[in-house]
């Protein structure tokens, strides 16, 4: 009698695995890392909300078009020193920001941090799907816990360390990520350079494939509510660092949670399509929650903390399709997707301030929620290719051997 065929545990990883995914906790912190301590900028510097919510944008619209180069770099001094490249960067830049004294200054700063998060990011997913073992689906699992964890801890450090001066999470960054460099130096082997070199244009020609483009649109508005709610939910609120920190540390909590355990649970229970189409359903009606309920506290910090119920269904299901369907190098398929997406994640908190400003605070999450329906309607779009997804997935899955390696990618090497 034929044995049943049990997935092995995402988290029996080589030691390579693990340092780049600790790099990657610490590199996702600095997306909630400095929720905590805008107000406490805002006030210290003298700046308007809209020019603080610059944090977000410098950060991540250079991230996002950095994700168009990160190909070309690595094709041409391999994964592990794409890596290296990316946390001394972002060391670099993040000591920097604590340093300065304006608010301009930091902006700055933080738009050399992104390209170095655009560097790491994009080799990192690549890097882990190649060298972890347990099949494709536990790489991207292993890989969202990762995310998930940085998102619950970013907030928590920022708040901690934000109380005695919104200086602190910055410096914090940079000395968690100077370990991450020495993890990933010593840890990780070198990789051989692929047989052919990613172009500059390879990310933007992958975008004419008709499952990428509407998996990163769909992206690109779903990223425009959850980096409203992000980036310009803490203004309202009225509360402390650390107090910011905690409500955002539950937030966190609940994205790491969905992407490991919620996610995978969803989707075999209802398919890929299904949970993805209702889990933005849910997404747009608590971003309306806050829109209508903003001057609620405590409605206001409810509805901001499930919502990382619905980031944490999304992120992985997302990463997953995007990977799956698109008929390229997964690290070509990861920059082409990294920049779209970003694009929607930068733009928002700025719009978001200046929304505020203009018409009222309930106003941008009122924007927020439409954009998040619009994905909707873009991800209706491309329904053969989330069934297609899903068939790939259970193929590669399938083949995948017990305690094996996941499918390599082009130009990756297994640990």
């Amino acid at each position: 009698m034929t044995e049943p065929h049990l997935a092995p545990s995402p988290f029996r990883q080589p030691k390579a695995v693990w340092a780049v995914a600790f790099a990657c906790v610490v590199s996702f912190m600095g997306i909630g890392l400095v929720d905590p301590i805008l107000p406490a900028i805002s006030e210290d510097l003298h700046a308007t909300p809209s020019q603080v919510t610059l944090l977000f944008t410098s950060y991540l619209l250079v991230t996002a078009v950095a994700m168009l180069i990160t190909g070309w770099v690595s094709s041409r001094i391999g994964a592990k020193w794409t890596l290296i490249a990316g946390l001394v960067l972002i060391v670099t830049f993040s000591a920097l920001a604590g340093a300065s004294d304006s608010v301009g200054g930091i902006i700055g700063f933080r738009a050399g941090w992104g390209l170095g998060n655009a560097l790491f990011i994009a080799t990192s997913l690549a890097v882990i799907v190649a060298a972890a073992s347990g099949g494709f689906a536990g790489a991207i699992i292993l890989y969202e816990s990762a995310l998930g964890l940085g998102i619950a801890v970013g907030p928590l450090l920022g708040g901690l360390l934000g109380h005695l001066s919104w200086r602190g999470p910055f410096y914090g960054v940079a000395v968690l990520m100077g370990i991450a460099l020495i993890a990933t130096i010593t840890l990780v082997r070198p990789q051989p350079k692929p047989a052919r070199r990613t172009s500059l244009t390879d990310p933007l020609k992958a975008l004419r494939h008709r499952g990428l483009l509407i998996m990163s649109v769909t992206a690109l508005c779903y990223n425009w509510g959850f980096f409203t709610v992000l980036g310009y939910a803490p203004f309202p609120m009225g509360l402390d660092a650390i107090e910011l920190g905690l409500v955002f540390t539950g937030w966190g909590l609940l994205v790491a949670a969905f992407s490991v355990f919620g996610a995978p649970w969803l989707q075999r229970r209802f398919g890929l399509a299904r949970t993805l189409y209702v889990n933005l359903a849910l997404f747009a009606v608590d971003v309306f929650v806050i829109a209508a309920f903003t001057d609620s506290r405590a409605t206001l910090i409810t509805a901001v903390i499930v919502a990382g119920v619905f980031l944490g269904v999304n992120n992985t299901l997302t990463t997953q399709a995007v990977m799956m369907v698109a008929p390229v190098e997964r690290p070509v398929a990861s920059a082409a997707y990294g920049f779209v997406r970003f694009i929607g994640g930068g733009l928002a908190p700025f719009a978001a301030g200046r929304l505020a400003e203009q018409f009222g605070v309930h106003v941008p999450f009122f924007v927020g929620g439409c954009a998040v329906v619009l994905s909707i309607a873009i991800l209706a779009l491309g329904h053969r290719n989330l069934l297609e997804a899903e068939r790939n997935q259970a193929a590669a899955d399938a083949h995948a051997p017990a305690g094996g390696h996941a499918a390599q990618p082009v130009g990756a090497e297994r640990d």
